[in-house]
């Protein structure tokens, strides 16, 4: 029955401000809610609680995010509907009459709404209506709120300055201190000084050189400039802010307070013994976004209600209507129904059977439970179904139930053969019969809200994976997405147990109840004796051996926790690994400790990211330890960070508004976020997540979709050219390719691109001409760009089509974080970490390395004879010498190979990169060694009639000795002693650093990659990392691998012979 309205209810009754009232809602779906609010609720929060009462009606997923809407009232006797666009009045502030609101649809600018979003579907590859056909109150939420976030943003970009537009936009590329790089060192002249080349931007040939110091900043170097280049200025009549120094050939600019040598360009070029180039330009000539985007500014309270892994239920508490899991004694259980749509063969398949275990972070909370196996029932469509109605209860309290706990489920079949690697023979029977694994499902038990689940649920699985080596039947790093395939997938119904009345929730304790909690049942206690821990914990401090600490150390640890605060911050990592999870006890005392924690260096940070580390307190204290992050270090890590993601249970969370609040404050990191999640954006159990990331992106960020459209239209033309390439003959793929870059939709759609690989180079125009089809079998192209730069050389680009380009752009990514731990302790190891980036399924760009030859070619141009040349050790070194003509260049050369060789044997051994030959090994003119296409990584060596291919640790041939030694043979010549000991010293670095190397591929595990699947293919870092020696067993073990290496070398000079012989007769 609907309550009586009351018209002047303000003024006929006297309210007092912490009075409750009740408010009339009339609801854009049809609804119409009443319900009880204090008049000093917000019009944000009230919008908040209307949601959360909308939930219970009908047509709730006819809801759009709550951003979409707004609300109306009648505020005068005009009697007209008012729109209120500040919604952070209060009710008692708005006085409506008859306490009533309605809420309506946003309509403000709907033709330039239709395009945004017409824009966003194309860059998604995803249609935004289909967010509301899920009818998923945690994706409207997470809409709603990180539509809060990304305005707030988006806001304060529309008020920048010309300056901020150009510091958003370029964001400068520096190093973390202003020290001068030990590799920079030598090259520099007296007091610190350095040449560099400037001209002006409306010049075309003249330059000047200045020699000035790398202590001064942008400024007094343009001051500088300009003072030598005053003739040049006649008639200028500005001032020195009028100007701005551009990076040669690059959309990068050097401004800012910062010393020359903290930029990252500046090193560069210093290191390879090669001069800076910059242009003087006018700062109204950068090409940066304009602000004419109105963007509705909108009043929103300062905190926000966040759904998900906080565990917030404000809305919930002022209810009233609830109590907490831990106020909850009885033990945990499900009824498991019927699972539907098995695609088996019910003749072959004997019994089906369910397995359900609650884990937490990958450890399991207490013992497994098993349905009966039933006869599985084949329908009219020819799937089958088993019914059990089977209530399973686990030996494990609800008040005991972490809030990151998640129920996992596996469907398996009773056969008479084994199908998997996971199958298992079953016991206690005389007959000859298998388990196996068909499907996997995970849930959460506690819902975004915090809310424990109770009720009927259809839960819609995932097959399992036939390549994963698992010992474990049950999936619980598996994902915890329902199957978005609803129709054709196999999914079980379900129960989850109720716990209360009707009328009441069960949540999950917020924050200052578990402190409460904690403060009852602990106290604060020191031992002062740093020693004592420092020696329980030092043996699992710096290596991954956590999962070895008895029972014994886990107590003693436990109990010494707070020494761990004062004198082993760094140790959280194994505090946490010791505190039971099933235990309410120790988890509060946790949560407690965390707000006392000192906060972790980045490399521990990351560490809490991973999937072990499941409790939303401990991921948000290493979001808030990595807010301090600079931003290039921020995109070194950043492919990590979005594979962390995926280990988080809820869509809004801390890691997704990190990142997201980076990437709307600097481009370049919000560019590499965007094709980051776009290229997985096909993979079912992420789908949702990272297009929901991704609209958040564009939403805020109106500006960068005109630049990203055109990487998107850029990218359909080149898959596109290259499918057509693929159809025809190898003799005719250059003529076809000529015929496609010279179509007008196509010359159309590849002209002023900005480089997906590296967003600080612009394409004007393809040369059509210089374009080739390389030999490969998926046929990739090469293309050539004009610079948008005249000054700038032209940016090459390798296009893949048909190859996963995700493994290559891993390795090299852990080859740039290696090189830059080298640098930071003083070692430049001269690798080249050239650009690769997947942006959709098996589809690329990699960079174009000029002057560069593989070593199989160099072989064949220096050998006397073809077949033979991967035995004569003179070739290399000839070839070098014939590309430097001077003693001083060749020696030279000779260093820059001795130093990337140095560093490529480290890091391929470290990684176990495998199917090393000598197409994939390449040298520059210059003398700089680097590697390729890294198909085969973690020791996954080739093999040929059972036998490895690769029978050494990394690849050390005689022409490579040869050229260490400057034309020598002579292994014992002071050249290769000191190549050696750059090798250990590389080694014993990276060792340091061994826990971050194996943590960043555990963050890595989730993406699906076949050679990187599962714990057990890190055990190929844990052994030549070999963290578990002291240093000098670890020196010494090192040694041997390379002894190993040098006396096999011989067997790496017969592969490539073979290799050799078969790339010749395949031509």
């Amino acid at each position: 029955m609907v309550a009586p309205f009351k018209y002047d209810l303000w003024n006929s009754d006297p309210i007092r401000e912490d009075d409750n009232i009740q408010v009339h809602c009339f609801m854009p779906n049809g609804n119409y809610i009443l319900f009880h609010c204090p008049t000093t609720l917000t019009l944000f929060e009230m919008k908040e609680e209307l949601w959360e009462e909308a939930e219970k009606y009908p047509l709730f997923g006819h809801l759009r995010n709550k951003a979409m809407y707004v609300i109306k009232a009648i505020k005068s006797p005009s009697a007209l509907l008012e729109e209120i666009i500040d919604e952070s009045q209060r009710i008692c502030d708005v006085q409506p009459y008859f306490a009533l609101f309605r809420i309506s649809e946003r309509l403000e600018n709907e033709s330039e709404d239709i395009n945004l979003n017409k824009n966003i579907n194309s860059l998604i590859g995803k249609k935004l209506d289909d967010f509301r056909t899920l009818k998923n109150p945690e994706v409207n939420d997470f809409r709603y709120h990180i539509n809060v976030l990304g305005e707030q943003i988006a806001n304060r970009r529309s008020k920048m300055t010309l300056k901020e537009k150009i510091l958003y936009q370029y964001p400068p590329k520096l190093a973390k201190i202003s020290e001068i790089p030990h590799a920079v060192q030598p090259v520099l002249r007296e007091n610190n000084e350095f040449q560099i080349v400037a001209k002006l931007s409306n010049e075309n040939i003249s330059t000047i050189t200045l020699q000035v110091s790398c202590f001064i900043n942008p400024s007094q170097l343009l001051e500088q400039i300009i003072l030598k280049k005053q003739s040049k200025l006649k008639n200028y009549r500005g001032k020195m802010h009028d100007y701005i120094l551009k990076i040669c050939g690059q959309e990068e600019y050097i401004f800012g307070d910062f010393p020359l040598i903290q930029f990252l360009y500046i090193q560069d070029r210093l290191s390879r013994g090669e001069m800076p180039m910059v242009v003087v330009t006018y700062v109204t000539d950068v090409y940066v976004f304009t602000s004419n985007t109105e963007i509705l500014e909108k009043n929103q309270p300062k905190k926000q209600n966040k759904g998900g892994g906080g565990g917030n239920t404000s809305t919930l508490r002022k209810k009233g209507k609830n109590k907490t899991t831990w106020e909850v004694d009885d033990n945990f259980q499900i009824t498991i129904n019927t699972i539907y749509n098995l695609n088996i063969d019910a003749n072959k398949t004997v019994e089906i059977g369910i397995q359900a275990g609650i884990f937490h972070g990958g450890k399991s909370l207490c013992e497994k439970q098993n349905t009966e196996a039933k006869k599985a029932i084949e329908n009219e469509n020819n799937k089958a179904f088993a019914e059990w109605n089977e209530t399973l209860k686990f030996d494990l309290k609800v008040c005991n139930i972490p809030r990151m706990a998640r129920l996992c489920l596996v469907v398996y079949e009773v056969a008479r053969n084994a199908k998997h690697v996971r199958a298992r023979r079953l016991k206690d029977t005389q007959k000859d019969l298998f388990i196996n694994p068909l499907y996997f499902v995970n849930t959460t038990l506690f819902d975004y809200k915090s809310q424990f689940k109770n009720g009927g649920q259809t839960l819609y699985s995932w097959t399992y994976s036939e390549d994963s080596d698992s010992d474990e039947l049950l999936h619980p790093f598996g994902t915890l997405e329902p199957n978005p395939r609803t129709r054709e997938c196999a999914h079980i119904t379900m129960i989850f147990h109720s716990y209360h009345n009707n009328d009441m929730t069960v949540v999950y304790p917020n924050k200052r109840e578990i402190h409460e909690y904690a403060e009852q049942h602990f106290q604060k206690q020191t031992r002062d004796d740093a020693k004592l821990i420092e020696n329980i914990i030092q043996p699992y401090l710096h290596n991954d051996r956590i999962s070895d600490i008895s029972e014994q150390e886990r107590k003693e640890i436990w109990e010494r926790r707070y020494d761990l605060i004062t004198y082993v911050p760094d140790g959280l990592p194994c505090l946490l690994h010791c505190v039971e999870w099933n235990n309410r006890y120790e988890v509060a005392e946790i949560i407690r400790m965390l707000s006392d924690w000192p906060q972790m260096s980045i490399e521990r940070s990351l560490e809490l990211l991973d999937y072990a580390y499941a409790d939303s307190y401990v991921r948000r204290f290493a979001v808030e330890c990595l807010k301090k992050i600079q931003d290039e270090d921020l995109q070194l890590y950043l492919l990590q960070l979005v594979q962390a993601i995926k280990h988080e249970p809820y869509l809004y969370c801390d890691l997704v508004e990190f990142l997201l609040q980076r990437a709307l404050n600097n481009q370049r990191i919000g560019h590499f976020l965007f094709w980051h999640l776009r290229s997985e954006i096909q993979v079912p159990s992420v789908e949702v997540r990272f297009s929901l990331i991704l609209e958040a992106y564009l939403r805020s960020s109106k500006e960068h979709i005109s630049i990203l459209m055109r990487q998107h239209l850029c990218l359909e033309k080149l898959k596109m050219g290259s499918e057509q390439v693929k159809k025809v003959v190898k003799d005719k793929t250059k003529s076809k390719l000529l015929e496609f870059l010279n179509t007008p939709h196509v010359i159309t759609d590849l002209v002023n691109v900005t480089s997906p690989l590296n967003p600080s180079f612009r394409c004007r125009s393809v040369k059509k001409e210089k374009c080739k089809v390389m030999d490969s079998k998926m046929r990739p192209i090469l293309f050539q760009y004009e610079n948008i730069d005249p000054s700038g050389e032209d940016i090459n680009i390798i296009f893949k089509n048909g190859d996963d380009l995700r493994q290559d752009m891993l390795t090299l990514q852990m080859l740039r974080i290696m090189d830059r731990i080298w640098k930071s302790y003083g070692h430049d190891f001269r690798l080249n970490t050239y650009g690769c980036i997947s942006m959709d399924r098996r589809l690329g760009m990699i960079e174009v390395v000029l002057d560069s030859e593989t070593i199989a070619n160099i072989q064949k141009e220096k050998g006397k004879f073809a077949a033979t040349a991967a035995f004569q050790k003179t070739s290399l070194y000839s070839w070098l010498k014939d590309h430097n003509s001077t003693d001083e260049l060749l020696l030279k050369a000779c260093n820059e190979f001795t130093l990337s060789c140095a560093g490529y044997c480290v890091a391929t051994y470290v990684l176990g990169v495998a199917d090393r030959h000598s197409d994939n090994i390449m040298v520059k003119k210059n003398g700089q060694l680097f590697h390729i296409d890294f198909g085969h990584i973690l020791g996954h060596f080739k093999e040929k009639f059972g036998i490895r291919r690769e029978r050494v640790p990394f690849v050390l041939t005689h022409d490579f000795v040869y050229v260490i030694n400057l034309g020598r043979s002579d292994k014992e010549a002071d050249e290769f002693k000191k190549f050696q000991q750059l090798c250990e010293k590389a080694f014993m670095i990276l060792r340091k650093h061994g826990t971050l190397i194996l943590s960043l591929f555990a963050m890595m595990i989730s993406t699906g990659l076949p050679e990187l699947s599962s714990d057990k293919d890190l055990n190929y870092l844990r052994e030549t990392l070999v963290l578990d020696l002291t240093e000098d067993e670890a020196l010494r073990h090192f040694r041997s691998k390379f002894d190993e290496a040098l006396q096999n070398s011989w067997k790496t000079s017969l592969n490539w012979f073979s290799h050799n012989i078969s790339r010749n007769n395949n031509k």
